[in-house]
């Protein structure tokens, strides 16, 4: 519906029909276009996932944050609000098992021993093979950071909005001291006269890295078909997820603008126009594929409003667009979410720093397995004792 062909003015007065691009309604605040809000069940289940890894790699992370790479449980305790926890942390750990070791310490020199964690074993292994999964894949996460700085308007971003930004964008903990100065050829860490923020320069343009993941897609499909594809977003709303007339309308007129590369200088588009509207959605639509999950927090993505012509009202434009992108709750934080990148529940459009949170996730299921194992093994002992203890009362009550 949304690929018919445009009518022409003839033809819309013809049938008593005003064309919108001659309305006034058409020119009006694009921000007065409404579309109401749907819950998308797979969508949320798809957040709801990722959430029992998520809080064990947040607590991982407050460990080995800590000075030694260890902490008292009870510490650990007075933080369980901070790291949404939805249980005790002793709790916590016994449902994951495998990813600490527990030990006895004195918290001061004269104090009674408490119980302390530290990195098992399997977990120093991950942390290893996380590494080597970075090492492996820098040319894809230079290639990333250069498409972050070449889509901002001065090709420069504080480091600090980015820092915030790195798990949602797969950069490890040290990229800015590690890896970035590997690269300076691409990237240069500035900071101005006077100011007390550090920002990332981008040093040289790669034509190659400014080529969206749309209109790579509609170069391959050019190649494959031999007919000239013209680069064009995914339109395609959930099923039982209807939206009115008039914005279907607009939508479809809107979807016949000339694509607008993110990478592309928008200085002389007006903040209200409805080309402006177009880059932006290219903008978030790149972001949101750069993304590991290709879902980031709004709150994450509104940092970035400087930077990349965000207008304050931006949020809307994910509600705007739900054939495109989707706005979870979850969590009691919005997220958007690049719709044709799921399937379902299931992420399909796989970024390949997610290898480290399959080891991850098999690590926690390596831990359950060995918990569950050991608890089977002492009951079948206990078993056992108690078969013997019978057998052997047995025997001594017929001698």
């Amino acid at each position: 519906m949304l690929c018919r062909r445009r009518r022409t003015y003839s033809q819309s007065v013809r049938h008593g029909i005003r064309p919108l691009g001659a309305s006034i309604r058409f020119y009006a605040s694009i921000s007065s276009l409404k579309v109401p809000w749907r819950r998308d069940r797979n969508l949320d289940q798809a957040i709801e996932n990722d959430k029992p890894w998520k809080l064990c790699a947040r607590l991982v992370r407050e460990v080995l944050n800590e000075p030694g790479q260890v902490i008292s449980l009870r510490y650990l305790q007075n933080r369980r609000e901070r790291l949404s926890l939805p249980v005790n942390v002793p709790t916590f750990l016994a449902r994951n098992p495998g990813l600490f070791d527990t030990y006895s310490g004195r918290i001061r020199p004269d104090s009674d021993p408490v119980p302390y964690l530290r990195p098992s074993v399997p977990l120093r292994r991950f942390l290893e093979e996380e590494s080597e999964i970075y090492t492996r894949n820098e040319s894809f996460l230079v290639s990333k950071l250069c498409k972050l700085l070449m889509m901002s308007r001065d090709r420069v971003i504080s480091a600090d909005k980015l820092f915030e930004a790195k798990r949602d964008f797969g950069f490890p903990n040290d990229f800015l001291t590690n890896l970035v100065p590997r690269h300076p050829e691409l990237f240069r860490l500035i900071k101005p006269p006077g100011s007390a923020k550090s920002f990332l320069q981008l040093v040289s343009w790669k034509d190659d890295f400014a080529r969206s993941v749309i209109q790579r897609r509609s170069e391959e499909e050019s190649r494959l078909t031999g007919i000239r594809i013209m680069p064009a977003f995914n339109w395609t709303l959930p099923p039982g997820f209807f939206i009115k007339k008039e914005m279907r309308e607009w939508v479809r007129d809107w979807m016949e603008l000339p694509y607008i590369s993110p990478y592309a200088d928008s200085s002389h588009l007006g903040p209200s126009s409805r080309e402006m509207e177009k880059r932006t959605v290219a903008v978030f639509h790149e972001l949101l594929s750069l993304s590991i999950l290709k879902r980031v927090p709004v709150p994450v993505l509104g940092k970035f409003g400087e930077e990349y012509r965000f207008s304050n009202a931006f949020p809307n434009l994910f509600t705007r667009h739900p054939g495109v992108f989707y706005v979870s709750l979850k969590g009691g934080i919005k997220t958007a979410v690049l719709r044709e990148a799921y399937e379902g529940d299931r992420l399909v459009d796989r970024d390949p720093i997610l290898e480290i949170k399959d080891r991850f996730v098999e690590l926690l299921d390596e831990g359950r397995r060995w918990e569950s194992e050991k608890k089977l093994q002492k009951r079948t002992i206990e078993e056992d004792m108690k078969f013997v203890a019978t057998t052997r009362a047995m025997i001594e009550d017929q001698s």
